[in-house]
């Protein structure tokens, strides 16, 4: 059976200008995640990415570890099959329907606005995020022009089945991506319903790992959210 593993990107800028980028934290949980493969001689024979910056550069900084120890490390296939969902356009295009129609949305709303310090800011921003992408996975409300969740899902699966059928039996690749895509393969290897897919995504940390092992149409769970070599409070973050 051939091993995939897929990673979730380091921790990106949220709430900053531009979002997909790694910030300081993500970038030391990246470089961490090589180190921690480098030194356990961890050997890939396809190493794969989102085209979202946030995932090229922990793609990046992982090869950089790999190499600086003198352990080699694959060129990086880019597969748009691996980006994350529209969540910006989802949320733009869903929340002003939202606050127009339910209260708790709308509460929410304000409870963030009014927040100011950085951390409550990020704290109830996410409360607010993860309603809003509740609502429009049930089908409560509609975002024009924004790819389905259905669709998204079945994208990821496309990936996954071109990456299974190019690794070799007992060879193992690596695809750098974000949390919804690594549900998304929950879901495949579990059969998750899309609430319980969402809130698997919720749980994973930045810069986390989680395997799989698959052979034909055979793809089975083996490690979810793993962080070894994550080993301070600082580097354990979700957004």
């Amino acid at each position: 059976m051939s091993h995939i593993i897929l990673v979730r990107h380091g921790q990106a800028s949220l709430l900053e200008r531009d979002y997909d980028k790694l910030c300081a934290n993500g970038e030391a949980q990246s470089r961490l995640l090589g180190e921690y493969w480098s030194r356990r001689r961890e050997v890939f024979q396809g190493v794969y990415s989102g085209t979202r910056a946030r995932q090229l550069e922990t793609a990046r900084i992982v090869a950089e570890a790999y190499r600086g120890s003198g352990v080699g490390f694959p060129e990086t296939v880019v597969m748009s099959e691996f980006d994350e969902y529209q969540a910006e356009a989802v949320l733009r295009e869903c929340l002003p329907q939202l606050l127009k129609m339910n209260a708790e949305i709308e509460q929410l709303h304000r409870v963030y606005k009014d927040s100011g310090e950085p951390g409550e800011r990020r704290k109830t921003f996410q409360k607010l995020f993860e309603a809003v992408i509740v609502k429009w996975v049930k089908g409560e409300v509609t975002a024009e022009g924004v790819e389905s969740w259905n669709d998204f899902c079945l994208r990821v699966e496309r990936g996954l089945a071109r990456v299974v059928r190019d690794t070799p039996a007992a060879g193992s690749a690596v695809i750098f991506t974000s949390a919804g895509a690594i549900g998304a393969a929950m879901r495949r290897a579990l059969h998750l319903s899309a609430e319980d897919m969402l809130q698997v995504t919720w749980m994973l940390r930045n810069g986390s790992f989680s395997e799989f092992l698959a052979s034909g149409e055979r793809f089975t769970l083996s490690t979810f959210n793993a962080h070894p070599h994550l080993d301070s409070d600082g580097l354990l973050t979700y957004r």
